[in-house]
């Protein structure tokens, strides 16, 4: 027998297979201002719709979905992990105020099954959709011998733009600020190599049904990542100036709530503010894990906090409600150190 490509494990004719059934799922995402179709070298994407600004700024952001992967290869579901990575990305954009313009993705996969590979594309569309982003481009790499054949993980990058004027630094959050955190959609994607500790990753344990979260732990946990774009954009048009914004992700509070904090500005959350989802409790309680590594990994309900000035308040969490999503005053800045304070 003769070596090809094929025999080597990569299989050319099911990248052709792959590509052919995205392509459905990519057209939904499409902007006036992507140039060319699917397919090219490289996505293009005109900046012409930008120059009205009077400085645009380019912000970028890239992650993955860490080992909340696992979970799709037990449950054998695939659908809703792109939206997780698009998230990841696109809300740390918004953080700074920026708008997403587009996305690409990247796939490693030990073998493309295009089917497999297409439901995974159909969630990183959804998520593309959700924040109004075109996914212009990606790349599929299958990797025999080097992950196993039924593996793969999805990464990808984001590239947005606010005007200087717009953008969202904290610099000048100040004493006496309030603090408003939006809901999150459940654990979102940090802290599951802690979660897999905590639970059986079997799937037995995962469709097991849990009263307290009206769900299977697995529909739970796999839900994905709140994506907070489409709410910045409606604080702004409601003309709420976001003082700072955290998107809280690995770390949880103690890392990300002092990163939108100017030097001599402490954050106080009040932990008894707002509603903790019952997965929370669920796996501190299943886990014996304390209170302070909770909420020093996980976002223990909230997806985001921002800063206002008290005068904004009532109007931001009217904006924050209109479109679509669950706010509380959990707390205000006051002079200290640069850090997040529970109490």
């Amino acid at each position: 027998m003769s070596l090809d490509y094929k025999t080597s494990g990569v299989d050319i004719e099911a990248g052709y297979k792959s590509v052919e059934l995205i392509k459905g799922y990519v057209k939904e995402t499409m902007r006036p201002e992507v140039l060319g179709g699917l397919g090219g070298f490289s996505g293009a994407f005109s900046m012409n719709s930008i120059k009205e600004m009077e400085d645009p700024v380019l912000l970028s952001g890239t992650d993955g979905v860490g080992t909340k992967i696992k979970l799709a290869f037990l449950l054998d579901k695939h659908d809703t992990i792109g939206i997780d990575a698009v998230a990841m990305c696109v809300n740390d954009v918004a953080c700074a105020g920026g708008e997403p313009l587009f996305f690409l993705d990247y796939i490693a996969c030990g073998k493309n099954i295009p089917e497999k590979i297409a439901e995974i594309v159909k969630g990183v569309a959804e998520g593309c959709k959700q924040s109004d982003c075109a996914l212009i481009g990606g790349e599929t790499a299958e990797h025999p011998g080097l992950m196993p054949e039924d593996e793969y993980d999805v990464a990808g990058f984001t590239v947005g733009v606010v005007d200087r004027k717009d953008m969202i630094d904290g610099s000048d959050i100040k004493d006496g600020d309030v603090l408003i955190g939006v809901a999150s959609s459940g654990v979102h994607s940090n802290g599951f190599s802690l979660v897999r500790k905590i639970f059986d990753m079997t799937p037995e344990s995962l469709n097991t049904y849990y009263d307290e979260l009206g769900q299977t732990l697995g529909e739970c946990l796999l839900t994905p990542t709140r994506i907070y774009v489409k709410m910045m954009k409606s604080l702004k048009e409601a003309g709420c100036r976001v003082k700072g914004a955290s998107h809280i992700t690995g770390g949880g509070f103690y890392e990300n709530i002092p990163r939108m904090l100017p030097e001599g500005i402490q954050a106080v959350i009040e932990k008894k503010s707002y509603d903790i989802p019952p997965i929370f409790t669920l796996m501190q309680k299943k886990g014996g894990i304390e209170e302070k590594m909770m909420y020093n990994t996980y976002n223990m309900g909230l997806g985001m906090v921002l800063a206002f000035d008290p005068a904004d308040v009532d109007s931001a969490l009217s904006a924050i409600e209109k479109a679509g999503d669950r706010a509380w005053v959990v707390g205000s800045c006051r002079k200290g150190n640069r850090e997040a304070v529970l109490v």
